[in-house]
């Protein structure tokens, strides 16, 4: 399997993503939407920061039981409740930062929204995954 990430000619540059990822010869693995929920099933309590970096966890742990890794992700969605361009600027930084940081190198989005599906849940990562 290879997975091949590219900046196109014409398309602006980007602080760490790229624009085209491409796989060929894969195993597929999709995650549902990792929230910011604990063991115990209850949303984080705490800034969007600390949700974050329970979605990090969860993620970590998905993607470690599905046998991939943050590089075999070709394609990331965060969703963000905000309209707050820097509140988006601090949540694409901590994940870049995280233990997952790898994941975001590929084709990603960022999305500020109006609600999530749990009250009080601020963040929400989807993550697409291919592996040999």
């Amino acid at each position: 399997m290879t997975i091949q990430r590219h900046h196109p000619p014409g398309l602006h540059p980007t602080p760490t993503y790229h624009h085209v990822t491409i796989v060929e010869g894969r195993r597929d693995v999709h995650l549902a939407g990792q929230c910011p929920l604990a063991e115990d099933g209850k949303v984080v309590e705490g800034d969007v920061l600390a949700q974050v970096d329970q979605v990090v966890a969860n993620t970590a742990a998905a993607l470690a039981f599905a046998e991939a890794t943050p590089a075999d992700v070709v394609r990331t969605v965060i969703y963000v409740v905000t309209p707050d361009a820097d509140v988006l600027s601090a949540v694409w930084d901590r994940f870049v930062e995280s233990e997952i940081g790898e994941a975001f190198t590929t084709a990603s989005t960022l999305l500020g929204v109006a609600q999530l599906g749990y009250p009080g849940q601020l963040v929400e990562l989807d993550v697409t995954a291919a592996t040999a």
